[in-house]
């Protein structure tokens, strides 16, 4: 388990790299479509993971991210950790000037409004966050910036 667990890290070591993006979006890419093909079932059952559909800020056009979240009573809480890159997530920038989004759980979607955990709750939900995904640990030492964490409630 050490020996997966050192490999993951040094692959996210990579993966936060800007010259690592093309081959970043080529792996999230074949992971939503996995994800669709098999109705979610192609995930790792320890993290559970979404399909976040957003728009654009350019283009208009909507965008679809594969991301691990955390369930909080009817909303769903994500980390713009992007690795631990000094850069936030382009899903994260879309959100912020479009923050209606859809969330596929499996082969349900949900319309959603994004938002930045609230101040007093950010706390709790990062511990929450890592006791489910400990690598957002190692992904903010990594960047300067503070990891945003979102929260998502169905409208």
């Amino acid at each position: 388990m050490a020996g997966t667990s050192r490999l993951f890290s040094l692959a996210g070591g990579l993966m936060s790299r800007r010259w690592m993006r093309p081959v970043t979006r080529t792996f999230s890419d074949l992971h939503t479509l996995l994800y669709r093909v098999t109705a979610g079932a192609a995930q790792n059952p320890n993290y559970p993971t979404m399909l976040l559909t957003v728009t654009g800020r350019r283009s208009g056009k909507p965008r679809t991210v594969p991301l691990i979240y955390l369930q909080d009573g009817d909303r769903m809480v994500i980390a713009a950790a992007y690795a631990g890159s000094d850069s936030h997530p382009t899903w994260w920038l879309n959100l912020q000037a479009h923050p209606e989004a859809v969330v596929r759980v499996r082969d349900r979607e949900v319309p959603v409004r994004a938002e930045v955990a609230p101040a007093d709750q950010r706390p709790q939900l990062w511990r929450r966050l890592v006791q489910m995904y400990p690598y957002f640990t190692e992904y903010q030492q990594r960047t300067d910036r503070e990891i945003p964490i979102i929260v998502l409630t169905p409208v």
